[in-house]
């Protein structure tokens, strides 16, 4: 059993990388399983899968059912250190420093439940994090009696150096470990994590990057960032299967790491003993979306992960400009690929003011129901925001209808008709 089945990798869908303008046509909507009229642009909250992904991972569930005894015991774990080894050369490490777990929420959890901690300890993020990420650490800190302490970046982002000295001047002799994310989920920017990594190494401060927005997104290189763990999910921007990611763990920090599920923890098969065993079997379930995550990275390597990046970056820019003139409201970053690359949040006008709680903003329900545009509109820093993200299957034309949807919905809100 190969961890890509056969049948993704005869799906050629190009020979070589198109330029921004042909890659929609080429390699776009007909690729994907988008229902018609949708109008789809939070691939960085929940990234569907192109055809192939999803022929492979149908292939791989095919095997198991075939014979369930001889795909666990037999097939498995080669299929998966196959798998680990594609992701690794992909992300620039070793596939024995990945973990493939389901998601990179799994991932934070099992950092969070080993990474030793005190009373008085203290970790240290930034309010640019997702909500989940600090919930996990809240409540390990409370647990231990550490504290968190979540420290404020600068209103209007214009310097890496900045950044980092913002973030680093909240570190004290207690901070144990700084968890960053490598592009932020509310606000979408592109966070200086090498850096970040390196300023703390000499304070001897440990790093857990969260980075489920960067793979295929940004370069990742993690033997080069030195962080100490790194979490991710792949059914983002490298599109793999829902139930896909991994953890990034170099051989001094494995010991720090402990399971969100306890089993058997040891080899199905027979094999040596391996630091994944913990974390690999949790129990009888379908691992095609993990054995599938080699389709999606031939996939995103067969357009060109350059040309994706490029595509996708031109259309958030484009956002940007259609956006920002339609507020009036200057957005959080430069206009630059070093601070922005495949989405971008951008804020909206006082007059979209906070949800209902319990329930989706009437701005992001009057975009689906009259629209069928799905969008995220995001609370950060008491503001709201739009958070566009696009994938190969979208084009400049959609983004003229969001602002032409979000331009009636404006006026509507400044003449009190929402």
């Amino acid at each position: 059993m190969c961890a890509a089945p056969c049948p993704a990798r005869k799906n050629r869908l190009l020979t070589d990388p198109l330029p921004f303008s042909d890659l929609s046509a080429a390699v776009g909507r007909a690729a994907w399983r988008l229902q018609p009229g949708l109008t789809y642009l939070n691939h960085g909250s929940f990234g569907p899968s192109p055809r192939p992904v999803l022929e492979a991972r149908q292939a791989l569930t095919a095997e198991l059912e075939a014979n369930p005894m001889d795909f666990y015991l037999r097939r498995m774990e080669p299929a998966l250190a196959e798998t680990a080894e594609r992701l690794g050369r992909f992300l620039g490490t070793s596939g024995e420093n990945l973990c493939l777990v389901d998601n990179a929420t799994v991932g934070m959890n099992m950092v969070a439940n080993g990474f030793p901690l005190a009373a008085g300890d203290e970790v240290l993020a930034n309010d640019h994090e997702y909500g989940a990420v600090l919930r996990i650490w809240r409540r390990r800190c409370a647990r231990s009696g550490a504290g968190l302490v979540v420290q404020p970046l600068p209103e209007r982002l214009q310097s890496p150096d900045e950044i980092v000295d913002t973030l680093l001047a909240a570190a004290t002799s207690k901070t144990r470990l700084i968890v960053v994310s490598h592009i932020t989920s509310p606000t979408a920017v592109i966070l200086p994590v090498g850096q970040i990594c390196r300023r703390a190494r000499a304070r001897g401060i440990a790093v857990c990057i969260d980075g489920p927005h960067a793979p295929a997104a940004v370069d990742v290189a993690l033997d080069r960032l030195d962080c100490d763990f790194y979490t991710a999910s792949c059914h983002k921007w490298l599109s793999a299967p829902f139930g896909s990611g991994f953890v990034y763990a170099p051989p001094l920090n494995r010991r720090q790491l402990e399971p969100v599920v306890v089993s058997w923890g040891g080899s199905l098969g027979g094999r040596p003993p391996d630091w994944r065993d913990e974390y690999i079997w949790s129990g009888t379930r379908d691992l095609a979306a993990w054995l599938a995550v080699p389709a999606a990275i031939d996939f995103i390597e067969q357009v060109g992960v350059r040309a994706f990046r490029d595509h996708a970056h031109r259309l958030a820019r484009y956002a940007r400009q259609k956006i920002s003139a339609l507020t009036g409201l200057e957005p959080l970053v430069p206009d630059s690929p070093d601070w922005y690359g495949v989405m971008i949040s951008l804020p909206l006008p006082d007059c979209v003011g906070p949800p209902i709680e319990g329930h989706l903003h009437p701005l992001q329900k009057y975009l689906w129901e009259q629209h069928q545009i799905e969008i995220p509109v995001v609370n950060w820093r008491g503001r709201r925001w739009i958070r566009t993200s696009c994938h190969l299957y979208n084009h400049a034309g959609e983004i003229d209808r969001l602002t032409e949807a979000l331009g009636e919905w404006l006026a509507a809100a400044r003449a009190g008709g929402t």
